[in-house]
């Protein structure tokens, strides 16, 4: 009996000094100062981390460019800028717990001046930072090439701007719906292919005004660029053109289909003067028709992307900076 009164009484006695020992100001101290230590490591680690993705930025920030007024290429769009995000970039590192370039996230950034706020002025090509380029289809007949072009184009994936005349759409409908149906951008191209340069006020206003009405009452569908037949114009013209809300678009790479030359001809004389931003003109012709497929594969061998107008002269990036020799060519996410 007095045996298990002890033992009990020892039991009590090692559970009030254990007890008594967390309750110990001094124990709790020693506790909270070995967390703190370790919290305060994790802390400057991470703040590291975080002061390390702020500098590394530094060398992958690009600026934007303002949308100007050149004097060989009139006006040229602008593009957005690039930064790091520096806390989305973070989020993605702090598990990891070091710098990695591949875990970088970017963002973009907007010009200050866009091409709107240019005042009018003919449009040749888009910015030169863009690895893009686009097909200017100018269609006032041709209607027998214009199936196979849109299934070469649909093969391979590219969506392009239809210039069409304004007397062409009201004359074969159903073709305009056929291009517009397939994903293509439709621009004016006047209505009755006039001089646009050689004609009175009156009579741009005219072009300009049926080919829209046509082409809204056919497609549902209101331009906003329209380009010049035989790339003549004037200033009237282009102020025309803006009072309708439409920038006039000329090119800066020809295939001049419209003198028959052979396909692998014309192929070879783009890709010999292709270039970052082009705008390439061509017809609905035997040539383009015949040469489109090695024209559309040989573009985007250089690397380039195929898009509208509206696509190119965007201000948004189709390339970010690459990632430095120490992510091993991984590849760097952006926000989107």
């Amino acid at each position: 009996m007095k045996k298990g009164i002890m033992h009990c009484g020892l039991v009590l006695l090692l559970v009030l000094l254990t007890a008594g020992a967390l309750q110990n100001p001094f124990s709790l101290s020693y506790v909270d100062a070995i967390r703190q230590t370790q919290a305060e490591a994790v802390s400057a680690k991470e703040d590291a981390l975080y002061q390390e993705i702020i500098e590394e930025a530094k060398a992958y920030t690009i600026p934007p460019e303002d949308a100007r007024v050149d004097k060989v290429w009139k006006a040229v769009p602008g593009i957005n800028g690039v930064q790091v995000d520096v806390q989305k970039s973070y989020d993605k590192m702090k598990e990891l717990g070091e710098f990695k370039a591949s875990l970088l996230v970017f963002k973009e950034v907007e010009p200050e001046i866009h091409l709107d706020d240019l005042p009018p002025s003919p449009i040749y090509r888009g910015n030169d930072q863009k690895q893009m380029v686009s097909l200017l289809v100018n269609v006032a007949w041709g209607n027998e090439y214009i199936p196979d072009i849109l299934k070469t184009m649909k093969r391979y994936d590219v969506q392009s701007t239809f210039f069409l005349d304004g007397s062409w759409v009201q004359n074969n409908p159903n073709v305009a719906k056929m291009i517009y149906e397939e994903g293509h951008e439709i621009g004016s191209h006047a209505y009755s292919h006039p001089d646009m340069q050689t004609i009175s006020k009156a009579e741009i206003v005219d072009q300009l005004e049926r080919t829209n009405d046509v082409i809204d009452a056919t497609l549902g569908v209101t331009p906003k660029w329209f380009a010049p037949p035989s790339g003549s114009f004037s200033d009237t013209v282009v102020n025309e053109a803006a009072k309708q809300e439409m920038h006039t678009i000329l090119w800066s790479v020809d295939t001049v289909d419209w003198r028959k030359p052979q396909p692998q001809e014309m192929v070879q004389r783009v890709l010999g003067k292709v270039h970052p931003g082009a705008m390439i003109l061509m017809h609905p012709t035997d040539s383009s028709a015949r040469g489109l497929e090695q024209l559309l594969a040989g573009i985007k061998e250089k690397g380039f992307e195929i898009g509208t107008v509206s696509d190119l002269l965007a201000e948004t990036r189709t390339e970010f900076p690459k990632p430095t020799d120490k992510s091993r060519g991984s590849e760097i996410d952006t926000e989107d």
